[in-house]
Formats: structure tokens, C-alpha cells, sequence
């Protein structure tokens, strides 16, 4: 044996390939086949992490997915990940791997430190400290704390890594390929339907790599193979590996995600590094294992103390011993089985310590014939040695009373594997089910009702021997396609026996100093666990987030069990009584890049454009993004602010003439012969009362009374409007349309249809205006009485039939053409063209903005989602004697609280900017409400401002501070009317 690795065994690596890789800095070699944590281990490797809280050294504990220690970071640079546990990790040629939570090194951190002041770092620790203290002490220890705190460091670079996500559908998913679910797939298979298989291991078959005996004459690692390839061989099953079904939601839906190329060390050409899956499925055979659970005793944590279970695995699949002289600690027979398989091996296997008086038939004999030493009726007390176990103490137990007996007697070791029992993996059937039923004879929990439609079996159903888990499986398999069970076609078993029932042993009690952990991962102990209940958090769902007792990425694999115990102690009750806590998403943590795909940077979600982006771009215009459309911003010329660009721009509309791109509004066709009484009832204003031709603005409630959209209703027929919403608001009002026409009132006779794609406009501003179009326009009389203000009319520009509204936003005379939507460029460039002896300019959002703030007409940065119509001044548009969404709620004492925050203009009388979000301050520093919007008005020359102010009205003259903490700034105001330019009308309506 070189280091660790063994000469037998071995089952899942190759020899032949060696692998060089890198830990913390140094070179390693392991095998093809090999895990990052069988590998290292093989070199010698013990130590492999830091705790969280106190900083103790940990090594590996378990073999696969529980692994609650060895957690590293891989891959440096941008594509680093963090906290991914190395018994998970496929060895691939140039993998490099670091140590995590440590500092300078992990064999000498100079946080341990922590472990010394363990007794005021206790559960509830940061509750009692900071909260009881005040803000002042939390803000003086909240730097030092963050840096503390977390395990793996996050990158700031972007993620450079592909991501990818589908969707399956199957007629019956089978989540676990362990031998229960092999033989699930395989009878639903028989039956003809659409398999999935999935597991997140690398490799299906379960504890079939570990098992002794025979499976239908072949030992059962072989038998584990010819099920795989049958299974891959067949053209309705489907097998996917490395991938983890974290989630169990509403109508079978199924969240997995696959580790599609962290095995590489070079994704292949367009591989991502995870996908993920939703799933749709059938039926679902949950097949999910079970856990080997640990025994609680003081010292439990020192490395090279690991699960029975995971010492027999790092040897039966990867020819690596857990050390070179090896104890076992158990309470059930697992242990035995282990220690005898791990002996032959070619494991020094010296001691097996267990806490029953007496040990299964035949075990005590075949333990002698292989040179281990029984401590019978015994248990382990104390471990020796902090970065490497060297030694354990082990006293004598007695069952009954749960107490310590006799002598204390040292066994030396530098590996303890312990069995305390096995605890179904019922995270998934949790998330779909009842609460989880506790056997009393497994002293474990168990599926409970299932609440959508999934079959447990094998070890999660409590079937713990593979006799039961193959019959199981095929049982619940042929149950899932509907087919017969045949209880005469199942493999024969030889020689393959499963754990007794395990002894209650939870914890042992301390025979001196030493920490007893429950939750190796976020270092909570025993005693946490009783404090919690002394403190009065006695419900488990209290205890867990009290103590963090299976919090975070370990979810209670190892650890959740325990804890109840000893919780259930406390209180003087039974385990059942206490109960568990119930699972949620995820089981396994899931990397956001996977949840979100593709859809990152630019592709995060659509980008819509106008008929007339290239336009734009052409002719100086600076994009931006307006909800799911992009905008321009300014169209800036050579050597111009931002701010001269807009200032020009919008003086030019108030002067000349101007066109803007509203393409992006939102526009809602509605027909049906009850249109009028449907939209009477959307909005607050008496729409239904439009005639034919004209439009009217109004606005849209929500029910409790706040304001949720603005725009303009036109009748376009007796039975036919088009509406026009918000840019930003164009779907939630469809959406708010539709929930009301499908659930509130189905029986009105409507029909609602989103056409903001099929229109194209261009408003056109400014006292020129009128003159503009009437150059370009034909068959349309624009004279004011014939199109007055809200007027509709239908016209042509050239060939192109437009449809054209006086409408107005800016205090100018204005209108909005629109065309079909592959016209809408043709339109806006003959617009442009005929527009330029006017002195016609393009302008963009920031003279929009500037124009509706001179104006004092509201956006969505004024209805935030708190303002009713009053407090924006359009009160007078909230009708008294109709019904409408919202107007029970008119006369809230609340919505017409006079302190009510109410909009009103500002004027910077310091000739500075009025930052949006500001306060508005009193002079003893109270906030009486902020500023919504600002900008620099061409028509005032100086700063403008719209805000929500506290008795707003009432304080028009007034002069107030409008504070910006985040630049530490302070601008005198002048409170005014919010309508600072044409508050009479007569400038758009000449």
C-alpha cells in the first residue's frame, strides 16, 4: 500500500490511468475513476477544512452527497466555485483545488481562536449579543463579523462559465439509481413506458459497489452492471447521471440539475458546465437511499473520524483505506459488516466497539477469525489528537440507563468509523407530502403521506436489506406503469444480510472535556441543542433556526436526526412526539447560473426595438433600457453633456417642433358589446360616456384603492376602443385586464388583445406642430375644430394610412401618428424630412422627462405603488357616482389622511441639481417626504423638481432642505405648484 491506497479493491478506478492534480499548492496523482476526496485521502491527506463557526480542523466524514466537511473551493480565477464537496469532485487531469475558511493556511489558522472563546460563541449568539446592545455596537462589529462569516468566497468577476436549461417529460421519473431503482426502471421499462432514471452520483448502482454476496449468481457489483447496461441499452429508458433532484413541486413538476462538465477540465465545444432540468412527470418512484448516521460523543469531529459506511466505500470502489489503523464504533450490525469487509480488503481493522451488549450470530466469531478485537456493550467517550486522530478513549455503556459504566480504556487508531443506524433520504417526499412518520423500530423517520404522486421504496421506505429494496423497487416500479407485480421473476439474493434494528444510542455521555457536535457543519453541539431548549425555542422548527441545527448546504443529512434526539430528551419526551422538521428546495445547493440558463448580460431577458432603432443609432441617438424596450436617451452632438443635449432638446419642442419614438407604449385592443362597461369599471373616469372619434385619459386603480397605470382610452367604434398604457406597464395591465374579464366578471361580453406590436407612433410637439403636419398629411383636416384636444382622426403620409390623436403631455399642442408597425419608419423619416424647415429635432427620454416634469404630469416615478389619485392631484378624475376597481376604498380614513404625502414642484434656489430620492428635511432633521424627479428646465434656467411632501399643498412657499446622503449633499428648495409651464392650457390648445 502506497500511502493509503490499498491493493484490493478498487472497483471504479483504473490503475493504469494516473491523474495529477493539485491541492492547496502541492501535486498529488490518483487514479481515472478516483473522487477528489478518495484521491487525496490516498496520498495521506487528513485534514481537509476548517469549521465554520469555530475553526476546528475536519476531515472527510462520508463518501458522497452528505459530505458535510470537506468542502473547497475549485478552479481558481473567474470561473472559481466554492464550498463543492470533494467526495463529489471527479479527478481530472489539471484540477485544482484549495482549502476554504482558513487563514494563512489550513494547517494553521489563525482563526481557531475562535474555539477558545467557544462559551460566548453559543447558540443564539449574534441575537443576544447585537440585539440586546443597539445598533451602535452591531455596526462596530459587522465588518469584522462579514469577513468572518460564509465558508467559500464568492467571486466579483462575471461568471464565464455556459449554463443551459430544459425541460423532460416522462411517464414515470425514478429518482435514485441505487439497486431499488434500477429494478423500478426496469419493471416500468417492461411495461412500455417512458423512463427516467436519474442520480446524482457519477456512476448508478448505490451501495451495490460496496455490498458482499450475490445477486442471481454474481456477486452484486457485477450484477450492478449488467442491470446499468441493460437499462442503457433499452430505447425507452433514459439514464441521467451526475445530476441532483433538489426540489419536488406542484403537479409532479421536478427541479434537477446536472453537473454536465465539472468531470472536464475543458467543457466540449457549446457544453455548458450545469444544466437544469424541470421535469414533468407521470408518476414518480422516489428511490432515494438512505444516510449511515453518526453517534454523538465528545470529540466526534477530529479528523479521521467518518461514517462506517464511507470507510467501506473509499476501499470497495477506490482501493483507498481510511487509515492505517482502524476502529469502528456502532450500535447496529452495520458495523460489524463493515469492519469485516474493510479487513478483507487488506484493512488493519484492530477494534469494533459496540454499544449492544451482544452482537448479531456469527459476527463476534468472524470478527476473531480476522484479528479484530469486540469491545461489546462499550462506547467511545473521547477522541486524542486535533489535526489527526490518534487515539480514542472507550468506556463501558450500559443500554438501559444510557450511562457509562466501568473503566476507561485508550485504543490507539488514526481512523474511527462510525455506524449509528440509517436515516431515509425523505428530503423530497417531505417537500410533496405529510410530515415524516417515525419507525420506532428503524429509530428513524419515514415517508408520510404523499401529497402528489409518488411511490417510495427501498431504503427510504425503511427496506434497509437488498432483498427488500430489489422487491421494492420492482414493485413500485410495476405499480407506476400500472403493470403486475411478479414476485417470481425477481433476482435471487445470497448472502446479503441488512442492518438490525440499531440500538437508540444518540449521544454518549461526556467522560470529560470535549466538544459533542450534532451538526458538524455549522458547529452545533449538544449542549447548543439543550440550551435552545432551556432558552424556551422547544419546537423544532425554533431549534433549527436558533441553533442552525441543519441549516444551510448539510440540510440535516447527518445531523437532523441526532438533534431531535437529544432535543426530545430535553423535553422529556419520545422522538415521535417532538416530530421533525419539514424539508424544503433545495436538497442539494443549486448554482443560480443553472437556474437562469442562458438568460445572463444581454440575454437576461428580451430586447425589444422600435421600426426605428437604426434611426436612432444613425443619427446620434444614446439607448437606453425602458422596461423590455430600448429608448433613446438623447441624440447628443459632438462635445455635449448629457445635460446640454437634453436642455436642447427640449427647449427646441417648446420653441419649434419636435418627434419622439412612442412605438413602445403599451396599446390594448378591446372590442365586445360590453367594451364601455368593461372599461367603466378598469378605469376611474367615465369612459363609456366617449363618443365615437375621441380618446380620454384616465386612470387604472388596484383594489385597495392605490393607483396602478395611466393612459388614454380612444373609441375607435360603438363597440371598439384602444387603449394606451404606460411603457413599463403594458403587460401588467393586460394581465390586470384579463384576471378581471376570466374571474371577476366572465359574463361581460369582451375580448382584449395586446397590439402594442402592430402600432408604430411618433408624437409630434411644439407650437410648429400643426404646421408640420399639415405639409405631409392628407385627407385629414387638423384645424382645430375639426381635431380638437383628445380628437381621433385618419389621415395618409403619402400611401401610408395613419391614425392620428391630439394628444398632449407637455403643455404643447402635440399629437401622436401611428401606422402599421413596418411602416412606422417610412412615417417617421417623411415626418423628420418635412419637419426640418421648422426647425423640427428629434428628442429622447431625459426631454421627455423634462418636458412632463415642466408640465407636472405624473409617470410611474410618482404612482410608486403607495399614491392614491388624490395625492397626485387628479382627485377630479375619480368618478363619485359609478363603481370602479378601487372606489370602495376612495374614503379609507387613511388614503384621505390630510398628512398624506402629496406632489408638488421644487425649485432649486441654490442653482443645484435636486437628486431624485433626496429628502425633503425639516430643520430639526425630520423627513417630510422626496423627491421623485428633476431636471434642469429650459423655461425656468434652473432646477426643477416633482416630490411627495407631507401637506404638500399647504406648504407651497415654503422653503425646504432636500438632503442626498449618499453624496453627502444638502440643496435649499423653494416648495410650488407642481404644474410649472401652461397650468392654463392655452398652449396646447390653440
Amino acid at each position: 500500500m502506497s500511502g493509503y491506497r490499498l491493493g484490493k479493491g478498487g472497483l471504479l478506478i483504473d490503475r493504469e490511468k494516473e491523474i495529477a492534480f493539485c491541492f492547496d499548492g502541492t501535486m498529488h496523482e490518483g487514479y481515472a475513476g478516483d473522487t477528489l476526496a478518495s484521491a487525496l485521502l490516498a496520498s495521506g491527506q487528513t485534514l481537509f477544512g476548517r469549521s465554520f463557526k469555530y475553526h476546528r480542523p475536519r476531515g472527510l466524514y462520508s463518501a458522497g452527497p452528505e459530505e458535510p466537511n470537506a468542502l473547497l473551493e475549485l478552479r481558481p480565477g473567474p470561473n472559481q466555485v466554492p464550498n463543492t464537496r470533494a467526495t463529489m469532485v471527479e479527478l481530472h487531469e489539471g484540477l485544482e483545488a484549495n482549502s476554504q475558511n482558513r487563514f494563512p493556511s489550513l494547517g494553521f489558522d489563525l482563526m481557531a481562536v475562535n474555539d477558545r472563546f467557544s462559551r460566548f460563541l453559543s447558540a443564539g449568539f449574534y441575537y443576544k449579543t447585537f440585539m440586546g446592545t443597539g445598533q451602535p455596537v452591531w455596526h462596530f462589529f459587522e465588518h469584522f463579523i462579514r469577513r468572518a462569516a460564509g465558508l467559500g468566497r464568492a467571486r466579483h468577476d462575471a461568471d464565464p462559465d455556459r449554463y443551459e436549461k430544459t425541460n423532460a417529460f416522462t411517464d414515470v421519473l425514478i429518482v435514485g439509481a441505487g439497486p431499488a431503482g434500477l429494478m423500478a426502471a426496469k419493471a416500468a421499462a417492461d411495461a412500455g413506458k417512458r423512463v427516467l432514471v436519474v442520480d446524482e452520483n457519477a456512476q448508478a448502482g448505490g451501495r451495490l459497489w460496496d455490498e458482499g454476496g450475490e445477486v442471481d449468481g454474481l456477486p452484486t457489483h457485477e450484477w450492478a452492471r449488467a442491470a446499468i447496461a441493460d437499462l442503457e441499452a433499452r430505447g425507452n429508458v433514459t439514464l441521467l447521471l451526475r445530476t441532483c433532484v433538489y426540489g419536488y413541486y406542484d403537479d409532479n413538476i421536478l427541479g434537477a440539475s446536472e453537473r454536465v462538465s465539472e468531470h472536464k477540465k475543458t467543457p466540449g465545444a457549446f457544453e455548458p458546465r450545469h444544466r437544469h432540468w424541470t421535469i414533468h412527470a407521470k408518476k414518480v418512484v422516489l428511490a432515494t437511499g438512505a444516510i449511515e448516521r453518526p453517534i454523538a460523543f465528545a470529540g466526534n469531529d477530529a479528523p479521521g473520524v467518518m461514517l462506517a459506511s464511507a470507510g467501506l466505500a473509499y476501499a470497495a470502489r477506490y482501493g483507498v483505506a481510511a487509515g492505517r489503523r482502524v476502529a469502528v464504533f456502532a450500535n447496529n450490525d452495520s458495523g460489524a459488516r463493515a469492519a469485516i469487509a474493510l479487513s478483507d480488503l487488506g484493512v488493519n481493522v484492530s477494534a469494533l466497539i459496540d454499544a449492544r451488549a451482544s452482537l448479531g450470530e456469527g459476527l463476534t466469531g468472524a470478527l476473531s477469525a480476522r484479528g479484530v478485537m469486540v469491545w461489546s456493550g462499550s462506547a467511545v467517550t473521547a477522541t486524542k489528537g486535533r489535526r489527526a486522530l490518534k487515539s480514542v478513549i472507550v468506556s463501558g455503556y450500559d443500554a438501559d440507563r444510557g450511562a457509562l459504566v466501568g473503566g476507561r480504556e485508550t485504543i490507539a487508531c488514526d481512523a474511527l468509523l462510525v455506524s449509528g443506524g440509517w436515516t431515509p433520504t425523505v428530503h423530497l417526499a417531505s417537500q410533496a407530502g405529510g410530515p415524516p412518520v417515525f419507525d420506532e423500530t428503524l429509530q428513524a423517520f419515514l415517508p408520510g403521506e404523499p401529497r402528489e404522486d409518488w411511490i417510495a421504496c427501498g431504503n427510504v421506505a425503511g427496506e434497509l436489506d437488498l432483498a427488500s429494496c430489489i422487491e421494492g423497487g420492482t414493485r413500485a416500479g410495476a405499480e407506476a406503469a400500472g403493470a403486475v407485480f411478479r414476485e417470481d421473476a425477481l433476482p435471487k439474493v445470497h448472502g446479503v444480510c441488512g442492518p438490525e434494528t440499531p440500538l437508540p444510542v444518540w449521544e454518549v455521555p461526556a467522560a470529560g472535556k470535549g466538544k459533542v457536535f450534532v451538526d458538524l457543519q455549522n458547529d452545533v453541539t449538544a449542549e447548543d441543542v439543550r440550551l435552545s431548549e432551556r432558552e424556551g425555542f422547544r419546537s423544532v422548527e425554533h431549534l433549527k433556526r436558533y441553533t442552525t441545527l441543519g441549516m444551510a448546504a448539510d440540510q440535516g443529512k447527518t445531523s437532523n436526526v441526532n438533534g431531535l434526539a437529544i432535543l426530545a430528551r430535553a423535553r422529556g419526551q419520545s422522538i415521535r412526539e417532538v416530530g421533525s422538521t419539514r424539508f424544503r428546495p433545495p436538497y442539494q445547493p443549486v448554482p443560480i447560473g443553472a437556474i437562469a440558463g442562458r438568460e445572463a448580460g444581454a440575454h437576461l431577458m428580451p430586447v425589444r426595438r422600435t421600426p426605428m432603432h437604426d434611426w436612432h443609432l444613425s443619427h446620434g441617438g444614446e439607448m437606453m433600457e425602458a422596461g423590455l424596450w430600448m429608448r433613446p436617451q438623447i441624440y447628443r452632438r459632438e462635445g455635449e453633456t448629457l445635460e446640454e443635449a437634453y436642455v436642447r432638446e427640449a427647449r427646441n419642442v417648446r420653441e419649434n417642433v419636435g418627434i419622439v419614438d412612442v412605438s413602445t407604449l403599451g396599446k390594448i385592443d378591446v372590442q365586445g358589446p360590453d367594451a364601455a362597461k368593461f372599461l367603466d369599471l378598469i378605469y376611474t373616469n367615465a369612459i363609456g360616456k366617449v363618443k365615437v372619434g375621441k380618446a380620454r385619459y384616465g386612470l387604472m386603480l388596484r383594489e385597495d384603492g392605490i393607483l396602478f397605470d395611466d393612459g388614454t382610452a380612444w373609441r375607435l367604434g360603438e363597440n371598439h376602443y384602444l387603449v394606451t398604457t404606460t411603457t413599463a406597464g403594458a403587460a401588467a395591465v393586460l394581465a390586470h385586464m384579463e384576471y378581471y374579464l376570466s374571474a371577476i366578471w366572465p359574463e361581460l361580453k369582451v375580448h382584449v388583445a395586446s397590439v402594442s406590436d402592430q402600432w408604430a407612433g411618433t408624437a409630434v410637439a411644439g407650437p410648429k406642430a400643426r404646421d408640420l403636419l399639415q405639409t405631409i398629411v392628407a385627407d385629414c383636416d387638423l384645424s382645430h375644430d375639426a381635431l380638437p384636444q383628445m380628437g381621433i382622426a385618419d389621415g395618409r403620409i403619402g400611401e401610408i394610412e395613419v391614425k392620428i390623436a391630439r394628444l398632449s403631455f407637455s403643455g404643447e399642442l402635440a399629437y401622436e401618428v401611428y401606422s402599421g408597425w413596418n411602416e412606422g419608419l417610412a412615417v417617421w423619416t417623411a415626418l423628420h424630412e418635412a419637419g426640418l424647415p421648422f426647425g423640427l429635432m428629434p428628442y429622447g427620454m431625459e426631454a421627455m422627462g423634462t418636458l412632463r416634469i415642466e408640465k407636472g404630469h405624473v409617470t410611474h416615478a410618482e404612482m410608486d405603488g403607495r399614491t392614491t389619485a388624490a395625492d397626485l392631484g387628479l382627485g377630479g378624475l375619480a368618478a363619485k357616482k359609478k363603481p370602479y376597481i378601487g372606489s370602495a376604498m376612495q374614503d379609507r380614513p387613511a388614503l384621505a389622511d390630510p398628512d398624506r404625502e402629496a406632489m408638488v414642484g421644487l425649485v432649486s434656489k441654490d442653482g443645484e441639481p435636486i437628486p431624485a430620492g433626496s429628502h425633503l428635511v425639516t430643520d430639526d432633521g425630520r423627513s417630510l417626504g422626496h423627491v421623485t424627479a428633476f431636471a434642469f428646465s429650459p423655461m425656468k434656467e434652473t432646477y426643477i423638481a416633482l416630490a411627495l411632501l407631507k401637506q404638500g399643498r399647504e406648504r407651497i412657499g415654503d422653503t425646504l432642505e432636500a438632503a442626498f446622503p449618499l453624496k453627502n449633499k444638502s440643496i435649499t428648495v423653494a416648495v410650488a405648484d407642481p404644474c410649472f409651464y401652461d397650468k392654463d392650457g392655452s398652449r396646447l390648445n390653440v
